[in-house]
């Protein structure tokens, strides 16, 4: 019997990591690499003379097209920390969580297909499939997360969580693969085929995770208290944190430092379209996609090292450890200027990319109390945390452009978000010490 629950117990937890194998190609291909390419050339033009005009007319006003994304994923992010307690509610009390998992990988991934017809002259309404990519994918982050407690004992969360990184990591990386060979081997036409790869491999893959994943307990009947009720386990989350300093504190320092993690993930390359000298336009594209793959293929040991390092000096201490390390980035990010330089930052940015994602989760979910809450309020919360981080992350990366008229005056809001990070990590410290 024993021997049984441990293989379904294995089962189990490969079926959920496989997940960030399924999904993570949302992230990278239409938020990192091929998507980001693909939109600067299609709201930018370059004369003869090496002017570059990136501004657009959205619903009658004029932005910088970076600009413009960045309030464009900033407004999805706005979408999910307002539905995420709402769905957790509905999710905990009728105990049908997978059922949202599978809602909104789907409305993600077909959002990500209809990419596909993406229009310049239509911007409005192109970017509807934009924000609905992005509502998609994070608002199935949450239910996905939220297993994480269920399906594994806290000593085994750092391991487990690497690990769903890592099939991240990896599996996305052999898409971007076929996707470059497309666009290289083809031509730049056929790039909105893509787009619609990231659909079919999201929802075909998806289904490994599904297939093992415990449904729950049903109830039939609908109440509409079920709407309030995510609202009101936040509530229920938020008075419990008050009398939890060593927790309270841990989520404030995340809320600042995953305001630059995430940012940075999704403005990297348009960062690196405007800023980087690149000899041509092909070799940009190239350029861009390769230091994409470095970063993914770098944050597999970089995950794995990082869970290593959790084991040797703690969680709080190896987060701290890789908030140093983005200070550096960020500062050495500021100066570069040749593709040679991207590239070494692009490796930078993989080592420390995988750990902190994955230490950030398991760190919670090591520190959540015994409670008669359910996790999925607790991990509703900590999405909602991350995601009003990113709106103001996203957000004041777009508006420093659009004021300064440069990028790299934005890299400074990044690292003055990872020291109040760090700084803030070091009293949770502090804290953790106190109550040993």
């Amino acid at each position: 019997m024993n021997s049984e629950l441990k293989i379904q117990n294995k089962k189990i937890i490969n079926a959920w990591a496989f997940y960030d194998w399924a999904n993570s190609v949302y992230p990278l291909v239409i938020t990192t690499a091929v998507f980001p390419i693909y939109y600067a050339a299609l709201t930018s033009t370059k004369t003869d003379t090496g002017e570059v005009f990136d501004t657009v007319l959205f619903f009658g006003f004029s932005f910088k097209n970076t600009e413009l994304m960045s309030y464009v994923i900033s407004f999805s992010y706005v979408i999910v920390a307002f539905i995420s307690p709402l769905l957790s509610g509905v999710a905990d009390y009728a105990g049908n969580k997978k059922v949202f998992l599978k809602l909104f990988c789907y409305i993600g991934a077909i959002a990500c297909a209809s990419l596909y017809f993406f229009d310049a002259d239509y911007l409005e309404w192109s970017m509807i499939s934009v924000v609905l990519a992005s509502v998609g994918y994070w608002a199935s982050i949450v239910f996905y997360n939220s297993y994480l407690p269920e399906i594994a004992a806290p000593k085994y969360h750092d391991q487990i969580s690497a690990k769903g990184y890592s099939l991240g990591y990896f599996g996305s990386a052999l898409l971007l693969i076929i996707c470059l060979g497309i666009i290289l081997g083809v031509g730049d036409a056929y790039t909105p085929y893509c787009f619609l790869l990231v659909g079919l491999w999201w929802i075909g893959f998806s289904q490994i995770t599904y297939a093992r994943l415990p449904d729950g307990t049903r109830i039939s009947k609908f109440e509409k208290s079920y709407l309030t009720k995510g609202f009101k386990e936040l509530q229920k989350v938020w008075k419990e944190l008050k009398n939890n300093t060593l927790l309270k504190s841990y989520l404030l320092a995340f809320f600042v430092f995953s305001m630059a993690v995430q940012t940075v993930m999704i403005m990297a390359v348009y960062f690196a379209e405007k800023e980087i000298l690149w000899p041509s336009k092909s070799e940009a594209t190239s350029g861009l996609i390769i230091s994409i793959l470095i970063i993914q293929f770098i944050a597999i040991p970089g995950s794995y090292c990082h869970s290593w390092l959790s084991k040797k000096l703690g969680n709080v201490k190896a987060l701290m450890v890789s908030l140093f390390l983005w200070v550096i980035l960020c500062v050495s990010a500021w100066f570069i200027s040749l593709p040679i330089h991207f590239y070494f930052i692009a490796g930078f940015v993989g080592f420390v990319m995988g750990g902190v994602q994955s230490l950030s989760r398991s760190t919670y979910s090591k520190f959540l109390p015994s409670t008669t809450i359910d996790h999925a309020s607790y991990f509703s919360f900590y999405d909602v945390c991350e995601k009003i981080g990113l709106v103001i992350g996203a957000f004041s990366f777009g508006f420093i452009e659009g004021i300064t008229g440069s990028m790299r005056n934005s890299i400074l809001a990044w690292g003055t978000y990872f020291v109040v990070g760090l700084l803030l990590l070091w009293r949770v410290k502090s804290i953790e010490r106190e109550k040993v």
